[in-house]
Parts: C-alpha cells; sequence; structure tokens
C-alpha cells in the first residue's frame, strides 16, 4: 500500500507490503537504477530518502514524489512516465486511487497522452479541471466484474463461429451494460410513479363524484369541471379555448366552436362535452337488425365533422387570425396551427348497453375513428383504471429492482 504525507513542502510517499516485504525495492535499485511502485510511480535513488531496515524486511520505504508550488504540489512528469508535470491542488487529499484505478491501470498517462499541456487538478486555476469533475471520471472506469464480462463478450464474439460456448457471453455482458445504464442514471419511473398515481386517482376520484351527482351540475359547469380531467389525461394539450371563433368561407359568417384544443406543437382539435343523460347513444330497437346512432350522436358528429371542414378551408389565414386572436394567452412566438385537425367526443354511458348494443356502437365509433374519437363516460373510467394499474405495477416493479440493485455487489465497488 502507499500513503503520502507532506513535510516541508515536499510530498512524501510512503510504500509497505505485508506480502513482499521492502527489500526488494532496494534490491532492484542496486540492480537496475530504478522501481516501479504499484505500477505508476518510477522512481530512482535521487528520490528515496529511506534507508534499508535489517531489523524489519517489512518497514516501509520512502520516496520524495512532489514538491508544493504555490497551492499545488507539482508532480515530476518522469516519476509518472508523462510528457508534462501534473498539478494537484493542495485542498485534494492524495490517496492512492486518485492515480491508479482497477487491474493497475495508471490514470494520468492516459490524459496526459489526449493534451498539450500540464494537467491541473482543483483549485481555481483558469484550465485546471474541478476535484468533482475528475472523481466523476474515476467513477466511470470499468470495475473488475465489469472487464470480466467484457473479455468473456469478446473472445465469446471471435470463437462462437467454431466453437460452442457455455453461455451466451455477449448477450450477458449487453445485459449488464443495459443494467448498468438504468442504474446510474435517474429513475424517472420511480421518481414520477407515485405521482402519476396520485393524479390518475385523484382524477378517477373526481369523475365517479361528477358522475353520482350530475344532476347538480348546469351544462356549462359539466363542461369546466371535465376539461380538467381531459388535460391532464391527455397531457398532450396545453390550450383550450372556450367558442373560439372559426369563418364559414361559404356562407361568409363567423361560427363558434364551443371548444378548441391546442396542443404543444400548436396544432388544433375540437372537443364536444356532453352530460351523460342515458339513452343518448344508440337505438333501443334494431333498424335492419342494426341498433343505429341516436340523434344527439349522429347531430354530434356532424357538427364536429363541419368545424374541421370549417378550419381546414380556412387554412393558413384561419393559423394568423387564431394566433392574434389568443396572442393574450399564447407564450411568446408560439404559433396555432390548422394541420388535419381531429375532433373528440364525450357523451352518454354504454354500462346499460346489450352486447349487441355495444357491438354495433363500436362499429360506429370505428367509422369515424380516423377523425372524431367518440369516448362515452364508462370509457373514461376504464381509461383512468388501466392507468392506475400500470402505474400501480410500474412502482411496484421498479420498488423491486431498486432493492435488487442495492444488494447486487456486482454494481458497486471493484466487483
Amino acid at each position: 500500500m502507499i500513503e503520502f504525507r507532506e513535510i516541508s513542502n515536499k510530498v512524501i510517499l510512503s510504500y509497505s507490503s505485508e506480502h513482499s516485504g521492502s527489500a526488494w525495492v532496494y534490491r532492484e535499485l542496486d540492480e537496475n537504477d530504478r522501481v516501479k511502485i504499484s505500477h505508476v510511480f518510477l522512481f530512482t535513488r535521487n528520490e528515496l530518502i529511506s534507508t534499508p531496515n535489517s531489523g524489519n524486511e517489512y518497514a516501509s520505504v520512502e520516496f520524495e514524489v512532489a514538491n508544493k508550488e504555490g497551492e499545488y504540489y507539482c508532480f515530476p512528469k518522469d516519476i509518472l512516465s508523462l510528457e508534462h508535470d501534473l498539478y494537484i491542488h493542495e485542498d485534494i487529499e492524495l490517496e492512492q486511487k486518485l492515480f491508479v484505478t482497477v487491474r493497475n491501470i495508471s490514470i494520468f498517462p492516459k490524459i496526459d497522452r489526449m493534451i498539450t499541456r500540464s494537467l491541473y487538478v482543483g483549485g481555481n486555476n483558469e484550465n485546471a479541471v474541478p476535484e468533482s469533475v475528475y472523481r466523476g471520471l474515476l467513477k466511470k472506469f470499468p470495475n473488475t466484474y465489469e472487464l470480466n464480462r467484457y473479455e468473456s463478450a469478446r473472445i465469446s464474439s471471435v470463437l462462437s463461429s467454431y466453437l460452442d460456448t457455455k453461455e451466451d457471453y455477449e448477450e450477458q455482458y449487453q445485459k449488464y451494460l443495459n443494467n448498468k445504464i438504468s442504474k446510474k442514471g435517474t429513475n424517472l419511473e420511480l421518481k414520477f410513479s407515485k405521482i402519476e398515481l396520485l393524479k390518475y386517482t385523484s382524477l378517477l376520484e373526481k369523475l365517479k363524484s361528477m358522475l353520482k351527482d350530475e344532476d347538480s351540475y348546469s351544462e356549462s359547469q359539466w363542461q369546466k369541471e371535465l376539461l380538467q380531467i381531459i388535460l391532464l389525461l391527455y397531457p398532450k394539450y396545453i390550450y383550450v379555448f372556450k367558442e373560439a371563433p372559426v369563418r364559414d368561407t361559404y356562407k361568409n359568417i363567423n361560427r363558434k366552436i364551443d371548444y378548441l384544443l391546442i396542443d404543444s406543437s400548436g396544432n388544433t382539435d375540437i372537443i364536444e362535452i356532453k352530460k351523460p343523460f342515458d339513452k343518448c347513444i344508440v337505438t333501443e330497437r334494431t333498424y335492419r337488425d342494426n341498433y343505429i346512432p341516436l340523434r344527439e350522436l349522429s347531430g354530434t358528429v356532424m357538427q364536429i365533422e363541419k368545424y374541421i371542414f370549417y378550419l381546414n378551408k380556412w387554412g393558413r389565414k384561419g393559423e394568423e387570425k387564431l394566433t392574434k386572436h389568443y396572442q393574450a394567452d399564447l407564450v411568446e412566438g408560439f404559433q396555432i396551427r390548422i394541420t388535419n385537425p381531429s375532433g373528440i367526443i364525450i357523451m352518454g354511458r354504454n354500462n346499460g348497453m346489450t352486447s349487441a348494443q355495444e357491438q354495433d356502437f363500436e362499429v360506429i365509433k370505428r367509422k369515424y375513428k380516423n377523425v372524431i374519437d367518440i369516448i362515452t363516460y364508462d370509457d373514461l373510467i376504464q381509461r383512468l383504471e388501466f392507468a392506475i394499474a400500470k402505474w400501480t405495477k410500474t412502482h411496484n416493479k421498479v420498488i423491486h429492482q431498486t432493492a435488487t440493485v442495492a444488494s447486487d455487489p456486482s454494481t458497486s465497488g471493484d466487483g
């Protein structure tokens, strides 16, 4: 092991070994005039400041390794096999892991080959690498476990065409890297799963409460309350405008869209919200063995189709008019766009339908699917319940993975 201490503005490196003792160091200096310590420091007798201890073969060997220059310790380039001197700030604790990483990889020579001047670590020198950045670099060096995986993967990739291997080592290595990336990065699912669970649970409670007491709401109040749920359930929409103007270019008059949705790219969509009174979706009796849409549904579909038609005909001029009209509500530089708008209809209940009615209703919905999304209040409930189930499962999974990572020895230290 090696230790550092400062004496009279000089840094002394003290080397000792419980296995090989210290006699070999002096012997190496006698025979070759130099000795390498910890695969990093190359010393000659010029740096040696200790003498052999005949009574203790395990006594430390000491070398002068650096001099104090201002606020920095200067490590001469020859000692570290560099092209430039190395400067480490006085506030940084000198320890072996600053100089050598796993498998005795000397760090500073690798950096030195990439730069054109002396390296400063820490302190206020304008060209210095901050200590936090350097220590972050050290953490990115692969540990022994990862290197073993990598070696097995490389060998396997070359020989697998000729020999049968016990396992798919390439797949194991890639799996390890994928896990390592997720472990090192911020776990966004863990960070937001509780928030998402709270959000969707609150929305579901709110919707069920509204449906239970729907008679107490006026149409306008109902729409306002439900829009809050819709905007949270469909977060791509960042603006909603009531009674948005649209030009009927055929009759040359202005009309008003009940609610105009704007997504984060500025694209427009239309939403129609109706209170969930019964029997407004499909007929109770069949027409030629089919359940057909009731007037409330077909009329709402027709209304949205006409608004979409008007918007598309309005085109670029309509984009400019809408952007100017809502300029005070939009963030600076935001442009409203009319690019094949689609529609959303929220109305009715399907929990009282027969299976035949539901089947025909699904046919009706799919007929308009490319333009209009027809959603009942029971559909909304189901979507919220699925979202809650998804985030509950995700939260439990992430908690389990986090516990597994914490107990996995391959993700910490040197493996």
